[in-house]
């Protein structure tokens, strides 16, 4: 069977453009990696945070809409992101957290420490060290490599049918299940970022798309060969996968897992160097072909927003 080797990307829905970059970019130094636009509403940016290069398993996406209702966390959703840090760097992030005025909490589980905070779309977030995973060659913000944020640690899962969504990612995704902990299940993969999914089996409301949630949660293929036979293996296995689509940087498809969360099979080719050198990464903003004809009238029409250097508490 295939077997993923784990989280490509996670996208999720906010409200504001610069304010989700100042989170991620300014207080987190995730370095923005792309700026372009939802290819199915070119009115909105679809903005890309990850690694120095947005490698798979790093990389958060986001459709800042205003206009957006505000969402609920809850079933059929990925309810948590979970972030990887260097070992002996959390008390680097408590008082970095403090110092921009972050709450968070601490919290255990699988026998690793978690500090658990919100992002301003009320997003939930974790931070966890892990030593797996090489060590971030981004700064920015004041953040160094012995404490950069390395990539995606995983994912909690809130499915409104625990039992389905499990076998989806043993018998469909290839991971493998290796615990069972306080009302969590936990799985794992091949790769060293991205690699944990843990799925909440205790009851939660529906959740309801917008402000504040996760779309959708991707998983990685190796290249398009390989993406066409996920979608054969997916057909095989008795689900729906859409057709793929072209999204520039990866290739996609998309189905609904048993528990009513939206996956996506996402390739690792070709990259977000397609249109754009590394050292010019999220700079500008970039538009399929086309759209080109289009610039003028899209950059007039969506707002400014860039990452910078905060030096001051948010609140």
């Amino acid at each position: 069977m295939l077997k993923t080797a784990g989280i490509h990307h996670i996208t999720a829905m906010v409200n504001d453009a610069q304010r989700t970059i100042d989170f991620y970019a300014g207080i987190l130094g995730l370095r923005l990696v792309k700026k372009t636009i939802n290819f199915d509403r070119p009115e909105v940016y679809h903005l890309y945070f990850g690694d120095a290069h947005g490698q798979p398993g790093t990389v958060i996406t986001f459709f800042p809409w205003p206009k957006q209702l505000k969402g609920r966390i809850g079933q059929g959703q990925a309810g948590v992101t979970s972030y990887a840090v260097p070992e002996g760097s959390l008390t680097f992030w408590k008082n970095r957290l403090q110092i921009f005025g972050i709450e968070f909490a601490s919290a255990s589980r699988f026998g690793e420490t978690y500090l658990q905070l919100s992002d301003p779309d009320g997003l939930q977030l974790e931070l966890t060290e892990r030593k797996e995973g090489t060590n971030h060659t981004w700064s920015f913000g004041g953040i160094d490599a012995a404490h950069a944020i390395k990539g995606f640690g995983g994912v909690t899962l809130i499915s409104a049918k625990p039992d389905r969504t499990a076998d989806v990612l043993e018998n469909v995704l290839g991971l493998a299940c290796i615990g069972d902990e306080e009302g969590f299940l936990r799985f794992k993969s091949s790769a060293q970022l991205g690699n944990t999914v843990d799925i909440k089996l205790t009851p939660s409301v529906r959740g309801l798309m917008g402000a504040g949630t996760i779309h959708h949660i991707a998983w990685r293929a190796k290249d398009d060969e390989e993406h066409a036979r996920w979608k054969d293996w997916i057909l095989e296995k008795g689900y729906n996968p859409t057709e793929i689509k072209d999204r520039n940087y990866f290739k996609a498809l998309y189905f609904h897992e048993g528990g009513g969360i939206l996956f996506e099979i996402a390739t690792d080719t070709p990259g977000f160097t397609a249109d754009e050198p590394v050292a010019e990464l999220g700079q500008s903003l970039m538009l399929p072909e086309w759209l080109e004809q289009k610039r003028e009238e899209l950059e007039q029409t969506l707002p400014k927003a860039e990452a910078r250097i905060l030096k001051e508490d948010l609140r």
